[in-house]
């Protein structure tokens, strides 16, 4: 008589091609929106992780309850950082390629279809893909705001395709709020630096160009296509006087610390003689919006000598 039968060990998930990467701090009701946008897709099979950024108590009780409600995988960080953040994320995911998505962007239903097309259109040395941002406005841009600097909001409207140095359209290149890499090349060059990116209200930045000039180094190429799209939301705090300055001010440091790392810390005077003819324009008051260029001008040079005194 035949013994028992053994019951069939439980099948293993099957493996993602894409692993979709949502680093927050203390803001649910924008993670809440994202992971909506990632429940309505379709196409290649997809993990999605969300990484608490060291949010606070009752915060964090209510992303991991989100998380938990959507599928979704969860990861707490007990420190503050983005790039450390999507550090833990990387670490833990198990799909060949890695997707990051801001917590304030939401997907396009079609997002991973065409994330999927655009990763098996890609070349055997295409290591990274951006898609397009589009702003989703919680107040009405000011008129005051100038036109060139449209892009510090974290907008790519283009609908094109293209690899990056190779003729893109002025402003268009790939951004954290709608990325993707290559697992096994992001790990190759060692992730996103962590004395780079934000940090509370230490609006670093720069950590995803210097993953992507270390990937080009490597022979790594770099690539944008507009049907990978995301609807990015623009606070209405940002659409002041006061966080444009900010926002250039750290942009000005994040340069002095990438040209210091690059060798090129001979640029501190230039920015120190600009300054001295610019130091009046720091005492105007932050929430006006007259000499607003000038303004913005001082703000990025006092950054950059600050960005010189840093700690790497």
């Amino acid at each position: 008589m035949a013994g028992p039968t053994a019951p069939p060990a439980p099948a293993l998930p099957a493996r993602p091609l894409v692993s979709a990467i949502i680093c927050t701090h203390a803001r649910p009701d924008y993670l809440a929106a994202c992971l909506a946008g990632l429940a309505l897709q379709r196409g290649p099979s997809l993990e999605v992780l969300v990484v608490d950024s060291a949010s606070p108590a009752r915060a964090a009780a209510e992303i991991a309850q989100l998380s938990h409600a959507a599928g979704a995988a969860m990861l707490r960080s007990d420190a503050p950082g983005l790039s450390l953040a999507r550090n833990l994320g990387a670490s833990a995911a198990r799909a060949d390629w890695l997707a990051f998505l801001d917590d304030d962007a939401v997907p396009e239903p079609d997002w991973a279809q065409c994330l999927g097309a655009a990763i098996a259109a890609l070349p055997p040395d295409g290591a990274a893909v951006g898609g397009r941002i589009l702003p989703r406005w919680e107040a009405p841009l000011p008129g005051w705001w100038p036109p060139s600097l449209r892009g510090l909001l974290t907008i790519v409207e283009w609908d094109g395709c293209g690899e990056e140095g190779e003729g893109l359209p002025a402003g268009v290149a790939v951004y954290g709020a709608n990325m993707a890499f290559r697992a096994d090349a992001l790990r190759e060059v060692g992730g996103f630096p962590e004395e780079l990116g934000r940090v509370g209200r230490r609006l670093l930045s720069g950590e995803e160009v210097e993953v992507l000039d270390r990937l080009r180094a490597r022979g790594f190429r770099v690539f944008y296509d507009g049907r990978v799209t995301v609807r990015h939301s623009i606070q209405a705090e940002r659409l002041h006087p006061r966080w444009l300055l900010s926002r250039l001010h750290w942009q000005g440091a994040t340069d002095a610390l990438r040209d210091r790392r690059h060798g090129f810390a001979h640029r501190a005077p230039g920015a120190a003689a600009k300054l001295l003819l610019q130091a009046p324009l720091l005492a105007w008051p932050q929430r006006s919006a007259s000499l607003l260029r000038a303004r913005c001008g001082a703000a990025y040079n006092l950054g950059y000598l600050r960005g010189t005194l840093l700690a790497d």
